[in-house]
Formats: C-alpha cells, structure tokens, sequence
C-alpha cells in the first residue's frame, strides 16, 4: 500500500516561474516601454517581406502587439492608478536581412511567453489573469506564423 500524506502536511509548491505582483507590474512595464523598438523592427521587417502576403501576415502579427500594448497600459493604469512613461533605453539594431529578422523575431515572441507567463503568475484570478493569458496564446501564435516564414523562405531559398 502506498502512503499518501493528508493535505494539510504537504509542504507549498512553488513553481519556479512565480512572482509577487510588483514584480508583475515592473515586467509590464518593461514590456511596454520597448514599444518604440518593436515599432521599427515591425516596420523594417515589412519593408524587407518579398510577398504581399508575408506582408499582411507580419502586419497582421504587429497590429496584435499594438493591441497587447494597449491593454498591458490598460491594466497597469487599473492596477496602480499610474500611466508607463519612458521608452527603453536599449538601442535598436537594425536587421542585416528578411532571414535574420524572422529568426530575431520568432525568438523575440518565445522570448515574450516566457515574460508573460511570469506576469500572469503575479496577477490575481480575473480579468487581468485572463487577458495575459489571451495575450500568450497569441504570442505563441506569432511564433508559428513565424516558423511558417522561416519555412517557406528556405524553401524558396
């Protein structure tokens, strides 16, 4: 027979990923002060598509950055009373070729879910939660639109 401890002697778990939720809120803004970036690698990487159609898929891929940007500034407005000011203070780099920039960018969205997962852990149950959670599915989303790129210009390559 198998011993199984009670539920009131187990000790926490923690995943490793868990945050408080200043933490959270300081990822947020970090998130959304490389707007200006990510506004520049999105225009140079439309400019550099060969096809109409990997055009509006990239489109399509910053048009719903904009939107979590705007919610990510929603949400830390609701939360702390305060509105993100700053912009990052990294440099831009600019993209050497359409290749590069599809590899920089699908490692750029990985990149984001491993951020927001950290987010949605320090936030409460509800709305915010869930809109984070709304935001991962759609970076992960990104990522495939990204490999599917990737592909199809190796391919062609």
């Amino acid at each position: 027979m198998y011993w199984l401890l009670p539920y009131w002697v187990r000790m926490e778990f923690v995943p490793v990923w868990a945050v408080s939720m200043q933490q959270a809120l300081d990822l947020i803004k970090e998130a959304v002060q490389g707007e200006r970036n990510d506004e520049l690698f999105y225009d140079e990487l439309i400019r550099l598509a060969p096809t109409k159609e990997q055009v509006q898929m990239i489109e399509s891929i910053r048009n719903d950055e904009r939107g979590h940007n705007r919610m990510f500034r929603d949400m830390f407005r609701a939360m702390t009373g305060q509105e993100i000011k700053g912009i990052s203070d990294e440099s831009y780099e600019k993209v050497q070729s359409y290749e590069e920039g599809l590899s920089r960018a699908l490692q750029g969205e990985l990149a984001a879910v491993e951020k927001y997962r950290k987010i949605w852990f320090g936030l409460p149950t509800g709305i915010y939660k869930d809109t984070v959670n709304g935001i991962v599915w759609d970076e992960l989303k990104h990522a495939d639109k990204y490999n599917y790129l990737i592909s199809l210009n190796r391919a062609k390559g």
